[in-house]
């Protein structure tokens, strides 16, 4: 089947939605040169400050999500591609405000690449940069193994969670800190029911056929080993809720922070009853969800599923999410 989208020349796809971005949010966020998105209140900061980098193609994520409490720098490559350590030592560069920056890295081969360089490039130059790795998928590594797990949704609770601390003024160790703890309690799951096309060639990437869906699956098409016959929304969330918990080993009487994250193809209804039916699922169980997101936040595409995440949280880690923040998509 021919892609169907609305752009002009596939190898301008990222310039051109970087400046759309740019041009619908002025009061929050402007674009520079390298495909550098910077936070508009990042020039009044006295803060730590956070950094991040990623390939377009799975917006609102990851630019969506620069402004004021939450990522004060947004270092973007191309569809589906790392950007350049140049880049983002340039934007670490940037950032720095005297206390230090935070440098949160989603757990894919490319981006980690341009990270270990990026912080060999800041080490030599004398940056004061730490390193807080996301990597949260359940699917394609136990936790003993998390070093191998894919970094999913699970970055843009820890962008909020970590700007919060550092607007405490909490001190760069200090914020790390609390990232790393919020991080090391987080279990993402992710579903695809059809499959995305790469917006510059129009290349599949899989083949779910009509009637199965596929638990696991990346947010690159990597395969994720849960592949069987389409299910209703609530067996669906019995299935994947059941995989987090076990994950986390969470216990009755815990408290949760819940996200549904569509992967760009999936409607807010099916959202909307898939959120309802973890939280039926949970309190079954005697656990309250007492932070949530729903909605497309870190999407594929046209693909159609999604990505369930849930996170242990205390009251500090509530505290930090309840503080204000306002960037394109998601203020509080």
């Amino acid at each position: 089947m021919k892609m169907k989208k609305f752009i002009n020349d596939p190898s301008k796809l990222t310039s051109e939605l970087l400046e759309g971005l740019a041009l619908a949010n002025k009061d929050i966020l402007e674009l520079k040169p390298n495909n550098l998105v910077v936070s508009k209140s990042l020039k009044d900061a006295n803060r730590v400050t956070v950094v991040t980098l990623g390939g377009a193609g799975h917006e609102p994520a990851l630019s969506g999500f620069v402004g004021d409490g939450m990522i004060d720098i947004s270092v973007v490559g191309d569809i589906f591609a790392a950007p350049g350590p140049h880049a983002c030592i340039e934007a670490i560069k940037m950032a720095e405000k005297g206390h230090g920056v935070l440098f949160v890295v989603l757990n894919h081969a490319g981006d980690m690449l341009t990270a270990n360089l990026t912080m060999k490039e800041a080490r030599k130059q004398g940056l004061n940069v730490i390193k807080v790795v996301t990597q949260e998928d359940v699917s394609n590594a136990p936790r003993e193994n998390s070093d191998d797990r894919r970094g999913l949704v699970g970055c843009v609770p820890t962008y909020k969670i970590a700007a919060a601390a550092a607007k405490a003024g909490k001190t760069l160790e200090e914020v790390a800190e609390i990232a790393q703890r919020f991080a090391d309690n987080m279990a993402t799951i992710a579903v695809a029911a059809r499959e995305a096309t790469h917006p510059q060639t129009g290349a599949p990437f899989a083949d779910l056929g009509d009637i199965d869906m596929e638990i696991g699956m990346g947010q690159h098409g990597e395969g994720g080993g849960g592949r069987q016959p389409m299910k209703s929304a609530d067996e669906t969330v019995e299935i994947m809720m059941g995989a987090l918990l076990k994950d986390l080993n969470i216990k009755t009487g815990e408290k949760l922070m819940v996200i549904m994250n569509g992967s760009g193809g999936t409607t807010l209804m099916e959202q909307l009853i898939l959120f309802r039916g973890c939280v039926k699922y949970l309190e079954k169980l005697g656990i309250e969800v007492v932070a949530n997101m729903v909605g497309e936040i870190l999407t594929v595409q046209e693909q159609a599923g999604f990505q369930m995440f849930i996170a242990r949280m205390d009251e500090e880690l509530l505290d930090y999410w309840n503080v204000s923040a306002k960037t394109p998509y998601f203020s509080k």
